[in-house]
């Protein structure tokens, strides 16, 4: 009889069938060359499958073990979230600036191996298929255009920006050839992949029209998404259902005794400067940047090397298979910021922290060492890595297909301040670089919440008290406390209100794990290294379940 990891693999395997940029993202082979479809006609498709494998799970006996009584509630959460998800129709509203189709499909290519000819024989047929990929992609769009879920301008705005660039000369996809020349591929094959990037830049010229010509006009006014639609959403990205308004004002608190603890570490690198000019000095000061892209990209590596060594099997228990990290930075055209790649099924695809950054003289430091230790280790990929590693444990499809966002940035921020904890940040400009990076996940909270439920400012801030949110304002907070550049903060809060709730989840998280943390201290098996095993090994699941499992009932 089945039992849930079997039925697990199944699921795999049948949803990289139906999603191949899911198969390509998870490291399951034999999806490369297709994309799938991303007209109704494949949600409806995937949709079935959804409720054949949780009609199968219900009928699965309750054999009471640990690991299946897991596996089992993981599978139907998410089964029942993505049901809800395609029945709403979101799928035909999917455009934004940074984790919608548009991204999604070009950042596809990052994660392709390009060593050997079938390889790029794989990347050819995706090239040539990226115009059909998208021409179903846009029967969606009109399919929540005749439903009144019309796209907010802003995102159709942004998303049509980067359509344009990645047609122009200026395009990633101008880099392939010379990459391909390297696998030393066929001249047939090669002038395959040089037509291939004259039809995907087509094909983004295409979309982009579209969007300018067709889709514009009937794109909806207003940016907030409104209560009903942002509860959702944050109960999919929490797995848990939180009071909004109190969290709100738990934001704003944060905000405040975070500016704080920012003002006191800025005394210590100079006690003569205010907030803003202590970051103008660390931007542009050459004791406190990488004078090149290249001297930057090995700060990083060496940072999350020294990392790995001095705290393996003494705060953490890291698996062999992940104890290298690679860091690159993206191509550009996308949105600002940093992001991380997990490692393949197989660990063939190492585990990769990806930055998107503007071109520039130099490359300050101060900030991007503690979000190295976010995207990289001891944060997503010790995270992602433990999970993969756990197949006699996890569920294929826990290790590979489900994520909660509560769970995963949560614990990537928590990181973050535990290697200030640890001593990792072990110079006064790296810990202002925690605390900036606390202070925008603080306000990622008041300005998500707050934007997309029409939240008044509180009276008792001293950041434009009583007044309503604008993305002006918003680009302001970000700018004024958070202290990012203007076109970051730009990028931001349009992501913000692109992408409802899942900017919360960050601070929320990392909340969640502290609290646990500190109940779990009380606890006679408690040690550092004890905590953290407990929390990587669940997997990720919601935070609700997470207590479920740190803290079970018998040890309270």
């Amino acid at each position: 009889m089945t039992n849930v990891f079997a039925l697990a693999d199944q699921f795999v395997e049948g949803i990289a069938g139906l999603q191949p940029v899911l198969a390509t993202q998870m490291g399951v082979e034999g999806h490369n060359d297709r994309w799938g479809d991303l007209s109704p006609a494949g949600w409806q498709a995937t949709l079935s499958f959804l409720n054949g494998i949780s009609d199968r799970l219900n009928d699965l006996p309750d054999t009471g073990d640990h690991w299946e009584v897991l596996g089992r509630r993981v599978l139907r959460e998410y089964l029942s979230l993505e049901q809800e998800r395609i029945l709403r129709s979101d799928p035909f509203s999917d455009l934004n600036n940074i984790a919608s189709p548009p991204q999604v499909l070009r950042d596809t290519f990052d994660l392709m191996p390009k060593e050997t000819a079938k390889q790029w024989a794989h990347i050819v047929a995706r090239l040539e298929g990226l115009g059909a990929a998208f021409w179903g992609y846009i029967v969606s769009l009109e399919e929540g255009r005749r439903n009144n879920r019309p796209v907010a301008k802003r995102q159709v705005e942004a998303c049509l920006k980067q359509c344009k660039w990645h047609a122009s000369n200026q395009s990633f996809f101008n880099d392939l050839p010379l990459q391909a020349s390297n696998a030393d591929v066929a001249s047939a094959l090669m002038d395959r992949i040089i037509a291939g990037i004259d039809g995907a830049k087509a094909a983004y010229r295409h979309l982009g029209e579209y969007l300018e010509a067709d889709y514009l006009s009937s794109a909806a006014a207003k940016d907030a998404v409104g209560l009903e639609r942002y509860q959702f959403e944050a109960r999919r990205y929490l797995g848990a259902d939180i009071d909004l308004e109190t969290t709100y004002r738990w934001g704003w608190e944060e905000v405040r005794q975070t500016l704080e603890e920012m003002r006191n570490v800025g005394r210590k690198i100079d006690p003569t400067l205010q907030i803003p000019e202590v970051v103008l000095l660390l931007k542009k000061d050459l004791r406190y940047v990488a004078v090149s892209k290249e001297a930057f990209l090995e700060t990083m590596r060496e940072r999350q090397r020294h990392a790995l060594l001095q705290l393996d099997s003494k705060v953490f228990d890291i698996p062999p298979e992940i104890h290298e990290v690679d860091v690159q930075f993206a191509p550009s055209g996308g949105a600002l910021g940093a992001y991380y790649n997990p490692p393949s099924e197989d660990f063939s695809r190492k585990g990769t922290v990806w930055y998107v950054k503007q071109e520039r003289p130099s490359y300050p430091l101060f900030d991007e060492i503690t979000t190295g230790y976010h995207e990289g280790f001891p944060g997503h990929h010790l995270q992602c890595g433990v999970q993969l590693c756990l197949g006699d444990r996890l569920t294929r499809a826990h290790r590979l297909a489900i994520w909660n966002e509560g769970y995963g940035e949560g614990w990537a921020l928590y990181a973050e301040r535990l290697m200030g904890e640890l001593g990792f940040l072990d110079r006064p400009e790296y810990l202002f670089g925690l605390l900036a990076s606390q202070m925008m996940r603080a306000c990622r909270v008041v300005i998500d919440i707050g934007m997309h439920l029409d939240l008044a400012i509180p009276l008792d801030t001293l950041f434009h008290p009583g007044e309503s949110w604008t993305f002006e304002t918003a680009v302001a907070l970000l700018t004024d406390y958070a202290l990012l550049d203007p076109v970051y903060a730009q990028s931001e809060v349009t992501r913000y209100l692109g992408f409802p709730a899942q900017a919360i989840t960050y601070k929320i998280g990392e909340q969640r794990i502290l609290d646990l943390r500190a109940e779990a201290e009380q606890q006679e098996w408690f040690t550092l290294k004890a905590f953290h095993g407990r929390v990587l090994s669940s997997g990720p699941v919601g935070l609700d379940h997470l207590r479920e499992l740190v803290l079970p009932a018998k040890d309270c």
